[in-house]
């Protein structure tokens, strides 16, 4: 199996990344408050057991100090309110050689005294306790502290059961974990719910997505029903589409429109060549026929070199070695040389106008000349071409301008594509290939500039080319 194959295998829906995160996060915040509801019930439980015992050790040092010669008292407290509370407390009161004074019933045999912990002095009172765990599974809260009066000292002992408390406190953990993971579980369930509702509208653009073919590509996803996170997609997309459908109409009108020019010079050719070919012919004759195939052969190489250009300059691969230029200078240049032919046509060609560029001497003089002499093609004898340019402050505009036939309003959108003629007569042989406007946009953008166009019908008609005046996007060879 291919890498990619393997590792798109292992990847993640979004669906389960985002169930899996919201559980993790819901988990971490259920352990987190689980813990401290249980970390809290228990020490409030262990305050106030702490609580009880201090106070008993208050209570046995009161009777000490106050009456440390009445042995009822002392028996009262030990024997009999040590046997309250289900003969949970115990207390033990020891001399200083450690002889029992006074305990509880059964103190002895359970809490010996060498289980409790060291005796805080007789000005302090215990901290805490001692939690100690009997063989048999009883749990009990131990403390010890002195108690003196007439510099005589006692010590004291007391012990509280906790057994029950504390099977308590377990079963309430075991509940909580119980209670923590059946909430992890459904708070995956919960996610997956919300993630799945939450995706749903991702799921209804694949499904529009995948409506488009190449025969649907007017199908549009629209941004006004989705989430606002969505609808920069939706947007994103439908432009993706309109750019698809924009470039396989052009495709589309391309390869029918190269099929046509092309079938045009092969017809003719093959048509010549069948004619001179039906019978002997004389020298002069296949001579003639020789020459009119070099002129179909010149328009093919003209279209293919046409082509090739457009080719380039689309992939940024076209040469462009831009300088600064005297503007006025090159179209002198230009209109000189085509000044034989508009005299031949009766038609006045001029120049106006002073500014300043930075273009490929050769590429701008090429657009300027396709621009002229598509304008002799369609400008009658007496009229006027005027070839002007103007340096403004952010560019430099270049403008040709004749009194010819004029263009269609709805032609004139599409003027600057591949082959379009805004004369429906397709079928008559022309001597431009259909590619000269295409050829002057593509330069014109290799200098990253722009085209226009404006015509009035029987009036004229106007294209003005934007050189900007910062340094051209194209790459020099």
């Amino acid at each position: 199996m291919d890498r990619s194959v393997r590792q798109s295998s292992r990847t993640w829906s979004l669906k389960a990344r985002l169930t899996l995160l919201y559980t993790c996060a819901a988990a971490i915040i259920l352990v987190a408050a689980g813990t401290y509801l249980y970390w809290t019930s228990v020490g409030n439980f262990r305050r106030e057991d702490d609580r009880f015992l201090v106070q008993k050790i208050h209570v046995l040092r009161q009777i000490l100090r106050e009456a440390p010669h009445n042995p009822e008292a002392l028996e009262e407290e030990v024997r009999w309110e040590g046997g309250q509370q289900f003969s949970q407390y115990y207390a033990r009161v020891l001399d200083t050689t450690r002889h029992t004074v006074e305990e509880s019933p059964g103190m002895s045999s359970l809490l010996p005294a060498g289980l409790f912990p060291s005796p805080v002095a007789l000005d302090r009172d215990p901290r805490g306790s001692l939690l100690r765990r009997l063989p048999d599974g009883r749990v009990y809260l131990l403390m010890a502290a002195w108690a003196g009066a007439n510099h005589r000292r006692w010590l004291l002992q007391v012990a509280l059961g906790i057994t029950h408390e504390d099977a308590a406190i377990s079963d309430y953990g075991r509940k909580l974990v119980l209670a923590l993971l059946v909430a992890v579980l459904l708070s995956a369930a919960a996610g997956h719910t919300i993630a799945s509702r939450g995706l749903r509208p991702l799921d209804e653009i694949t499904r529009a997505a995948e409506r488009v073919t190449a025969a649907q590509l007017h199908e549009r996803v629209g941004p006004a029903r989705w989430p606002r996170e969505l609808v920069t997609l939706a947007r994103a997309f439908d432009s993706m589409l309109e750019r698809l459908e924009g470039s396989f109409e052009r495709l589309s009108r391309f390869s029918a429109d190269l099929a046509h020019e092309l079938r045009t010079p092969v017809n003719t050719l093959m048509g010549e060549a069948e004619v001179a070919l039906a019978r002997a012919r004389t020298p002069q004759e296949y001579r003639e026929v020789v020459e009119s195939s070099l002129e179909e052969y010149a328009r093919l190489a003209r279209m293919i070199d046409g082509l090739f250009f457009l080719a380039r300059a689309e992939n940024q691969q076209a040469p462009l070695k831009p300088v600064m230029l005297d503007a006025r200078a090159e179209l002198d240049a230009v209109r000189d040389y085509y000044e034989a032919m508009a005299e031949e046509q009766g038609v006045a060609l001029v120049c106006s106008g002073t500014a300043r560029l930075f273009a490929d001497p050769d590429l701008f003089r090429r657009a300027v000349s396709n621009l002229i002499s598509n304008a002799l093609r369609y400008t009658p004898s007496g009229g006027r071409i005027t070839i002007s340019s103007e340096e403004l402050l952010a560019a430099t505009i270049v403008a040709v301008t004749d009194t010819g036939a004029g263009i269609p309003p709805e032609n004139l959108p599409r003027i600057f594509d591949r082959f379009y003629r805004a004369d429906p007569s397709r079928s008559e042989p022309s001597e431009g290939s259909g590619l000269g406007l295409s050829i002057v946009k593509a330069i014109v953008e290799l200098h990253g500039g722009s085209c226009s166009a404006q015509s009035t019908p029987c009036e004229g008609t106007t294209i003005s080319l934007c050189f900007p005046r910062l340094t051209p996007v194209g790459r020099e060879s």
